[in-house]
């Protein structure tokens, strides 16, 4: 479904040039429900307005359902913006107009088609989110979770076969934002939509089965749910708690250079260390603290 190949982007003014992503590179399948992570000034959230077509790439590949993103005239953007990709917004203030009911807010995107066939759209998709009783309630009159929930039928509007959810529950409690997280597997799974998340909360993010990490404009490491895992949440219908849900994987280029996850450095004290040594040892390849002497015990 994505593909991003070597990705750069540069944000220029008067004074200054900011490379907000550094050759970064990334694959999401068709249907894969996925999430990104990364702390702030990370590219996460440059990655996610390429995806929806946002902004675009300054150099390298981009090509989303077969769309080569860099050769899209604007005429044509606009199309993929309108029929490819639905947004959710953290802020919903970006999502919601508040004057409107939430069958009307669920209309606006489907203003080109016939005044029965998008009300009767609209009508579907909130039944789908739950919210079949909520059709006339304005904004004011519903929770946060519900308010999410409409941003959620609004980006189904026009079908779109990728939905791109910035921080979907950042302004949620934890109850609610579970509810959310289980509203959008739900989706996933009925729908075969695709799904990437982009959050700062490892916690969130691990309530999915691949975990991808940016750190200074490039992909760093992933983090793949283990099988047993995704059986015993398939078993229970939800996501397994355990803390070790996961394998994390360090993202080695092409070239065979790889970012070592900070938690790993900070484990051996080299957090801040310019170099490690580097060690063969039979068929693993070791990293140890620059001041690690050989009659020291691993």
């Amino acid at each position: 479904m994505i593909t991003c190949e070597n990705l750069v982007k540069i944000y220029k003014t008067a004074d200054i040039e900011v490379m907000a992503l550094q050759g970064l590179n990334l694959e999401v399948k068709q249907g894969e429900m996925m999430a990104i992570i990364g702390n702030s000034g990370s590219g996460k959230s440059t990655l996610l307005n390429m995806l929806g077509g946002l902004d675009r790439p300054s150099a390298g590949r981009l090509t989303i359902d077969g769309i080569d993103m860099q050769k899209l005239t604007d005429q044509e953007l606009s199309r993929y913006k309108r029929e490819t990709a639905g947004f959710v917004w953290q802020n919903k203030a970006r999502n919601l107009i508040p004057y409107l009911t939430a069958r009307e807010n669920v209309e606006i995107p489907m203003l080109l088609h016939d005044r029965k066939e998008k009300r009767k759209r609209a009508i579907e998709l909130l039944e789908a989110v739950g919210l079949g009783h909520r059709l006339n309630n304005r904004l004011e009159q519903l929770s946060g979770g519900e308010q999410q929930r409409v941003a959620i039928a609004i980006s189904l509007a026009n079908r779109p076969k990728l939905l791109l959810a910035d921080e979907p529950t950042g302004a949620l409690d934890t109850r609610t934002s579970a509810q959310v997280m289980e509203l959008l597997r739900n989706l996933n799974a009925q729908l075969g939509i695709t799904i990437v998340i982009v959050t700062h909360d490892l916690d969130l993010a691990k309530q999915v089965d691949r975990v991808v990490a940016i750190r200074d404009g490039r992909t760093s490491s992933e983090m793949i749910r283990r099988a047993d895992e995704i059986e015993a949440a398939d078993g229970a219908g939800g996501s397994a708690e355990s803390d070790d849900t996961h394998v994390e994987y360090a993202v080695m280029d092409r070239s065979g250079r790889l970012q070592v996850p900070e938690h790993y450095l900070e484990a051996i004290g080299a957090r801040n260390a310019d170099k490690v040594l580097l060690r063969l040892e039979e068929e693993r390849i070791v990293l140890l603290p620059a001041h690690w002497k050989s009659h020291e015990k691993m």
